[in-house]
């Protein structure tokens, strides 16, 4: 964590909260994102409504968790409940932002993982809602990342960044999207059905661009063991129970030729949830995840300080 300066140490836990109220705003904002994109509505107009009764939501019924709380899950005019989407949303978004200046502190870097700590949330809900990954993230994403590795290039490791070589991100840029896509291709050939979806190979390449190739080797290992854990335990579950869990709202995946369902019963899950939670841990804690690795393989091992 970067230090204060010695003039603003004391606004130390007034900067915490605030990075808290802040992610929750933003959070909020993440919820109309997940709820228009894929629907192909605009995130700007109309302004937020209530989907029973259309009516507008005033800026008091609007505060994030405060209102939700306050109005008990409700909407003010007809009294249809509220879900817990958008407060949970919210919570985790604030929760992250608080997270990114406690690791980061005062540095160029808080901004910047706070910006992806809300584009991973977005991922996250709406892939899990719609089985897509948007573009409006991933594909800005990828040049915006590699744009701040050239600038971590001139101001270096005062940045706070991960990545300060541009040549790092686009390796990383490049691991992301050519081992999801050769991963697809060995799928597709050998098992006759869609394997990696395009969403997810543009969403490893934009980690990649943030985190470095170490970042995108980081994350595609711990997306895989987390969503191996959560497969299998969803599988097992649905098997238990002796029904058919078929998605409702399962889609094609863009980067598929075939016309098989993507449905849990296909064993089919989302990749894009375990790789935003893994690219978020790799941001938080991964250099010092991949040196207790290197030292736990033995007194011989050499340890290596990395970034």
């Amino acid at each position: 964590m970067t230090p204060l300066p010695k003039d603003l140490q004391s606004l130390h836990g007034f900067f915490m909260i605030m990075s808290f109220v802040l992610g929750t705003a933003v959070g909020s904002f993440c919820g109309v994102c997940i709820d228009r994109w894929p629907a192909g509505l605009s995130i700007i107009k109309p302004r937020s409504r209530c989907p029973k009764c259309m009516n507008e939501i005033a800026w008091f019924d609007n505060i994030p968790l405060v209102s939700w709380v306050l109005l008990r899950a409700k909407c003010r005019n007809c009294d249809a409940p509220i879900g817990l989407m958008c407060p949970t949303v919210e919570l985790i978004t604030g929760l992250l932002f608080l997270a990114t200046y406690w690791r980061f502190g005062y540095s160029p870097a808080t901004p910047v993982y706070m910006a992806l700590c809300a584009g991973m949330v977005i991922i996250t809900f709406q892939d899990l809602a719609d089985w897509t990954i948007p573009d409006e993230i991933t594909l800005p994403g990828v040049p915006i990342g590699l744009a701040l590795s050239l600038a971590g290039m001139f101001w270096g490791e005062a940045t706070g960044l991960r990545v300060v070589s541009v040549f790092d991100s686009l390796l990383g840029i490049l691991l992301g999207a050519g081992i999801l896509f050769a991963l697809d291709r060995v799928t597709v050939l050998l098992l006759k059905k869609p394997g990696m979806g395009m969403g997810d190979m543009k969403l490893l390449a934009m980690l990649g661009a943030f985190l470095g190739w170490k970042g995108t080797l980081g994350t595609l290992m711990m997306g895989s063991v987390i969503g191996s854990f959560v497969g299998v335990s969803v599988l097992f579950y649905y098997r238990k129970r002796g029904e058919n869990a078929v998605v409702e709202s399962a889609k094609k995946t863009d980067a598929a030729d075939s016309d098989e369902e993507i449905t849990l019963e296909g064993h089919y899950l989302p990749f894009g949830p375990y790789l935003a939670v893994a690219g978020l841990i790799y941001m938080f804690f991964g250099p010092e995840l991949i040196n207790w690795y290197i030292a736990s393989l033995g007194p011989n091992s050499q340890v290596v300080v990395i970034r």
